[in-house]
């Protein structure tokens, strides 16, 4: 293997070997605490723009399973401590190498993967670059930034996905980089899904009479994408609604809440999420780097859940507005599935609301 480097912001430099497409990239570094879920991480469009690392130290051990891809992969690269050469699963088609490669997808390993992770949490997320050689300046990692990551990820097309079974309501999922598990989690409890683009106007959604609509995870900054808050700003209230992720932090902001942007974010299926009017602690998958400001929606939202490590939002209910939302992932797949019966809840409230309408 050749050898390469991760350069940090900082100046920080790091050797190991290239892995991965052979072509030099720079994007935000961040890390992801999962032991598991790999595939699930490198085909998560929330992942746009960035170089993700892994602080599990093996990487690649059960191999390439397309079935458990939740997307296009749209990480800018990749960093592991060490890249398992032969994976054993029954279900494996192929090795962790090969995927990056067909993927172009720059990647390095044999780098001290918790050494860098220390670094982000006592300095923050910065920008860094996976290349073969050292660049004489830097500028060009300090002065990227991700631009429209929304746009590169959503669908350019409307896609219908059948119920499975009986088919009991209609959902819109507006696609801002949508896990396919969000699909599943939907047909399976008898749910039409019509996935549209990120730009589709509120007008055209409600032109659909859906019974509910669905707003989905994806990359970047939230306060970006002005055209897409407009318009949940405009649907909040016409029909249930249920926001996951990127889908959540919009909501509030159409609402008139404020986001903030975290030191290092949460990334990983072992972050524990609190109910703020319960006794109930959930371990949830999460992949975010930015949160809505807790106290940003008084009188507007109720906060429902909140982060037991920092305290900050995890989940908002409108009740007089037919919607609610929540920072982490219940459809994760894979990783914990002990907050999935939120989309049951997103069921009760499409019957409520049809059943109001008769």
């Amino acid at each position: 293997m050749k050898d390469a480097y991760l350069v940090l912001g900082n100046n920080r430099i790091f050797k190991g070997k290239r892995i991965g497409a052979d072509t030099d990239a720079v994007g935000e570094l961040v890390f992801t605490t999962g032991m598991v879920g790999y595939l699930e991480t490198l085909t998560d469009p929330s992942y746009a723009g960035q170089i993700v690392m892994q602080t599990f130290p093996l990487i690649g051990n059960y191999g390439v399973i397309p079935s458990d891809f939740e997307g296009k992969s749209a990480v800018k690269g990749y960093v592991v401590s060490e890249l398992c050469d032969y994976p054993s699963n029954f279900r494996s088609e192929y090795e962790l190498d090969r995927f990056l490669k067909d993927n172009g997808i720059p990647a390095i390993c044999g780098v001290d993967t918790r050494e860098i992770t220390s670094i982000i949490r006592i300095e923050g997320v910065m920008n860094a670059k996976i290349c073969g050689s050292v660049p004489d300046c830097i500028d060009e990692i300090k002065n990227y930034v991700l631009k429209n990551p929304v746009s590169e990820v959503s669908t350019d097309k409307t896609v219908t996905y059948n119920a499975q079974g009986d088919k009991k309501f209609k959902v819109v999922l507006i696609d801002y980089g949508a896990k396919r598990n969000i699909v599943r989690s939907l047909t399976k409890r008898g749910c039409e899904v019509i996935c549209v683009s990120y730009d589709t106007s509120a007008e055209d959604i409600l032109s659909i009479n859906p019974d509910g609509i669905m707003l989905s995870n994806g990359p970047g900054d939230p306060t970006d994408n002005v055209y897409s808050i407009q318009q949940i700003k405009k649907l909040v209230g016409k029909k249930p609604v249920f926001g996951i992720c990127l889908g959540h932090q919009m909501t509030a902001l159409a609402m008139g809440g404020k986001t903030e942007k975290l030191k290092f974010g949460h990334r990983g299926a072992n972050q524990p999420v609190s109910e703020v009017h319960g006794k109930r602690t959930f371990i949830t998958s999460q992949n975010h780097g930015y949160a809505v400001i807790n106290d940003s929606l008084k009188g507007i939202g109720d906060v429902s859940f909140i982060n037991a490590n920092d305290l900050s939002c995890e989940g908002i209910d409108y009740p007089d507005m037919k919607c609610f939302t929540v920072q982490f992932h219940p459809e994760a797949c894979s990783g914990p599935r002990d907050t999935e019966f939120l989309f049951d809840k997103f069921i009760k409230m499409m019957e409520a609301d049809r059943n109001a309408e008769r």
